[in-house]
């Protein structure tokens, strides 16, 4: 018989375990310049051991470039100090505020435009409804997406209103109030796929010769006319190439995403990108400014009294000491925001100084095929900082140029090498690869076999699949989809 027994293991793990500062310094890092006011903002309101510096001592939330160290007690897996770049470079400025060089106040963009479901339910209150026929109307419009399209069919319709809200209704009621809707405006509202937001569209214009070849077209041979198949609609048409160009222009200039023309107010889902950095350019010297509203804090006057006092003052009752742990505790919470808000600054301003570095030429002209290669190892290598706060640093940022405003993310970029032995960015082979197909013949448009050969002939060593890939991200068709007559 076999007896069961007990055993004692050892073994040792090594385990990485971030404080609760460090915790704390990572989750406000990934935090955007919304979000962070946001944070301050309640922080402020919370703990009454914090309050807002006086303006003549904050300068406006300008902070001197020799203030700004890097405290690496507090960044996790962060390198030696003495890994961090010079602050002393000329060409850039570290100014935290909210204005640039030029003293321009940067704020979120406000619109008050009306909603998509707002234009829509403005018109069909215009009807004279019953009240079925407006919660019919209600639901109707309710579940229109935002580019104009009935995300439910009629049968799926009336079994939500009975279950849903107890009404009873037929298919051929919502049918009636959905021709409503698809009467108003814009023109394709309303429709189930793009076809019918077509043939809706087609419906309003006049009934010229044109207009009535495009929508026989679209009704009769939709599936060849996305695929481009011209000569077999020609050939069934029994029409010319000339009246065929002219319909096809009709369709061209119809809009398939209808409700896309309508947008803002509380139920839009764009949202506005706010800039986390400026960088503005004057011959070839570059200003570098990180953007927030962020105000300078500081323990209040007597939070520090009080805090000050804790270790020379005996506590005599229970009632001082849980008053002296609120203030510790209060006190303590305070510091520690205070300084993992200045690291935080730092570490974004350091990790967008180094991307700045690496793409200079990009940021003085704006060119796209002048990206370098460039992946987070490379940033994480240059600040000293480990590759997750890069990362984290990165993640929803935004910077502002002269040209537009870029995610940070755009300026990382794979290596590819090129005959001359250089690695050269994806961006650059990109560049070209928009240049061969914008100047191909759109009779007989390169197929990616051709468009490989090409950029290798150009030197670029590329695979026929990387050039598909490219292809699709920059939004350009297959060959045969952007063949034209």
């Amino acid at each position: 018989m076999n007896k069961e027994s007990l055993h004692l293991t050892q073994e040792q793990r090594l385990q990485q375990r971030l404080s609760p500062q460090q915790v704390q310094f990572v989750r406000l890092l990934g935090m955007n310049r919304t979000e962070m006011e946001d944070e301050v903002r309640h922080e402020v309101l919370d703990n009454p051991a914090i309050e807002i510096a006086d303006s003549d001592d904050s300068s406006d939330g300008e902070v001197p470039a020799e203030e700004m160290t890097t405290d690496n007690n507090v960044t996790p897996d962060s390198a030696d100090p003495e890994d961090e770049p010079e602050d002393d470079v000329p060409a850039y400025r570290l100014n935290i505020s909210n204005r640039s060089a030029d003293d321009k106040v940067y704020e979120p963009i406000i619109t008050n435009e009306s909603t998509l479901i707002d234009y829509l339910s403005e018109q069909i209150s215009e009807h004279d409804l019953s009240e079925k026929q407006q919660t019919i109307a209600d639901y109707i419009i309710g579940n229109i997406d935002d580019n104009g399209y009935l995300t439910r069919s009629v049968e799926a319709i009336s079994d939500d209103i009975v279950f849903q809200m107890g009404i009873e209704v037929d298919e051929d009621e919502i049918q009636s109030v959905l021709q409503m809707i698809r009467d108003l405006d814009p023109a394709g509202i309303g429709a189930k796929d793009l076809r019918d937001c077509l043939l809706l569209q087609l419906e309003r214009l006049p009934g010229s010769d044109d207009n009535l070849l495009a929508y026989k077209i679209i009704d009769c041979y939709f599936p060849e006319f996305s695929k481009k198949h011209y000569d077999r609609i020609i050939a069934a048409l029994k029409t010319d190439k000339e009246g065929f160009r002219r319909a096809l222009e009709v369709i061209l200039s119809l809009n398939p995403k209808p409700g896309s023309l309508y947008g803002g107010g509380d139920n839009s889902k764009a949202q506005h990108i706010i800039p986390d950095f400026s960088v503005e350019v004057d011959g070839d010297n570059i200003t570098l400014t990180l953007l927030n509203n962020i105000p300078e804090l500081q323990i209040e006057e007597s939070f520090q009294a009080m805090y000050d006092d804790i270790s020379v003052k005996r506590v005599r009752n229970r009632s001082e000491e849980e008053a002296n742990r609120f203030v510790k505790d209060k006190y303590e919470s305070a510091a520690t925001f205070i300084k993992m808000l200045k690291q935080r600054q730092v570490t974004l301003f350091s990790i967008m100084r180094a991307i700045l570095e690496r793409q200079k030429q990009f940021f003085l002209t704006e060119d796209e095929s002048l990206l370098r290669p460039m992946v987070l190892k490379d940033i994480a290598s240059d600040t000293g900082y480990d590759l997750s706060v890069v990362s984290r640093a990165t993640s929803g940022k935004y910077v502002m140029t002269q040209g537009g405003i870029y995610p940070l993310k755009f300026f990382f970029n794979e290596g590819i090498r090129h005959e001359s032995g250089e690695d050269v960015s994806s961006r650059e082979i990109q560049s070209a690869l928009k240049e061969i197909i914008e100047g191909e013949d759109k009779k007989k448009p390169y197929s990616d076999e051709v468009l490989c050969t090409l950029l290798n002939k150009r030197g670029y060593e590329i695979a026929r699949r990387t050039i598909a890939k490219y292809r699709e991200r920059m939004g350009f068709p297959v060959a045969r989809l952007r063949k034209e007559l």
